[in-house]
């Protein structure tokens, strides 16, 4: 997969969101920094299996190794001591990231059962927006026969637009299918 969505970014958005919010800097016009992927895993401390399955699934859907989060302190109604193993997260920048973004628009959010849009509400307050996914299978790299159990996780997008609005007008000039109320 090449660079589209990188060059579309430069080409077409930059001046759209520039006629847009009226910037005098071409610095100023929002740009993605970072994705990062996420998967907490409650049954990790019990189930080695379930990390192991979780860190193949993760690294096939992003073409990269994720971390293993560990558990800061512990907690007895849970049954989780320090430094167990609680998920997994990956951080994509550049190329990695674009190409990811592009199969989330492109192949992974179409095929949602009853799919009709993502919820234009979830973004935080500074630009920034997130994504829950409720089961691996949207992926076409995840191969139904594979998985051991269906998990989700979630996708936070990082972005330079200091609101919602700039945000969400460049993740929707991108392709972001949010959803019409």
């Amino acid at each position: 997969m090449s660079d589209t969505l990188k060059k579309y970014y430069y080409k077409k958005i930059v001046p759209k969101l520039i006629d847009q919010f009226k910037y005098k800097n071409i610095h100023q016009v929002p740009k993605l920094v970072k994705v990062t992927i996420n998967r907490g895993l409650g049954e990790a401390s019990q189930n080695a299996k379930a990390l192991d399955s979780s860190i193949k699934e993760i690294a096939t859907i992003t073409g990269q190794k994720p971390v293993v989060t560990r558990a800061k302190k512990a907690i007895a109604g849970f049954k989780i001591r320090q430094g167990m193993p609680v998920g997994v997260m990956v951080t994509l920048r550049s190329q990695r990231m674009y190409e990811f973004i592009e199969r989330l628009i492109n192949l992974a959010l179409p095929r949602i059962r009853d799919f009709r849009g993502i919820n234009p509400k979830s973004f935080d307050g500074r630009g920034n927006y997130s994504l829950g996914v409720k089961e691996q299978l949207i992926f076409p790299e995840i191969e139904y026969d594979k998985i051991d159990q269906i998990r989700g996780m979630d996708i936070s997008i990082i972005t330079t637009a200091k609101t919602d609005e700039e945000g969400r007008a460049l993740l929707k000039e991108m392709g972001m299918p949010f959803r019409s109320n």
